[in-house]
């Protein structure tokens, strides 16, 4: 069995994948359309996936876990990946990717709200305000302009804003949900499998076709972005099941950021301070939600007589 290190490092390199991948998925998306282009993505990825974990069998899965699972991974990737393809433009993309990150602070409400766990509100509130304070700055790009800007962003393409969003909340169910309901299965290349028909399916029945013919280079892209969705999500499994939690749950909330970083590389697009200070902003109120159950799990603990040093270790 790998090292707990080892499989760590698997759970740092898929949230690097993972936020580099999706301004790939922009490109395919410009190359053979919204639709067309997600559907060529999930369908490769899925392929990959077949290939890394295995074909799935279905039988082994729980049929709750199928049915509800499946049907929220899929509207999730629906929602995330035509998000992308929607966006009037790269630099659209970007701020509807970051509106997506709101899933980890909409994740710890969730469980919250459905008593899976607890939270200090003292650290809990003002990390969603600042979750969603940074999310509006993304979106206006400086202070100035900070309620107009959104208004008016969000105005040019509400379809796009409104998928991103949509599947912030969805996710977030999701992952409150599987952990019940999975019962320690891992269904992930079916729910791929289900994503791509989905979107194959909305393609032949919209007979959108394709934007453009396949060349070299957007199929050279093409297979980056469903081999890097599949890659992300095969290191990431490796790794929650003998990882490090606590670090890869840390890293995962600096995704914004890497996000930004990528984008800038990537799609080549300049971003403004604003943008910036806005990712910052959405990282700390998301560390700020995720440590306000953590430090409860704490505050519980010492009152059942654990030491101050376990407390610390797990904080």
């Amino acid at each position: 069995m790998p090292s707990p290190y080892r499989c760590t490092m698997y759970g740092v390199f898929a949230v690097l994948i993972w936020s580099a991948v999706l301004h790939l998925v922009r490109i395919v998306t410009e190359d053979f359309g919204a639709i067309g282009g997600a559907a060529l993505v999930y369908t490769f990825a899925a392929m990959f996936l077949a290939a890394f974990l295995g074909i799935p069998q279905i039988t082994k899965y729980p049929k709750k876990y199928v049915l509800l699972g499946g049907t929220l991974f899929v509207a999730y990737e629906i929602c995330l990946s035509l998000s992308l393809g929607f966006s009037n433009s790269r630099e659209q993309s970007t701020q509807v990717l970051i509106v997506n990150y709101l899933w980890p602070a909409f994740t710890v409400v969730g469980a919250i709200i459905s008593r899976q766990s607890k939270a200090n509100l003292l650290m809990l509130m003002p990390g969603c305000i600042l979750a969603f304070s940074g999310v509006c700055l993304v979106i206006s790009g400086d202070f100035i302009t900070l309620f107009n800007g959104v208004a008016s962003n969000i105005h040019s393409n509400p379809i796009a804003f409104l998928m991103a969003f949509s599947g912030a909340i969805i996710w977030a169910v999701y992952c409150n949900l599987t952990k019940a309901i999975s019962n320690g299965q891992n269904a992930i290349t079916l729910f791929f499998i289900f994503t791509a028909l989905t979107l194959w399916s909305k393609w032949y029945l919209l007979n959108v076709g394709f934007v453009h013919n396949f060349s070299f280079a957007s199929t050279f892209v093409l297979l980056l972005a469903g081999g890097g969705m599949a890659l992300g999500y095969g290191l990431w499994n490796k790794a929650i099941i003998s990882g490090n939690m606590i670090v890869l749950a840390a890293i995962s909330y600096f995704t914004p950021v890497f996000s930004g970083i990528f984008a800038a590389i990537i799609l080549n697009v300049e971003l403004t301070s604003g943008f910036w200070i806005g990712v910052i902003t959405v990282t700390l109120g998301s560390l700020l939600c995720w440590q306000s159950t953590r430090m409860h799990k704490c505050q519980s603990d010492s009152l059942h007589n654990a030491s101050e040093d376990e407390c610390t270790s797990h904080g």
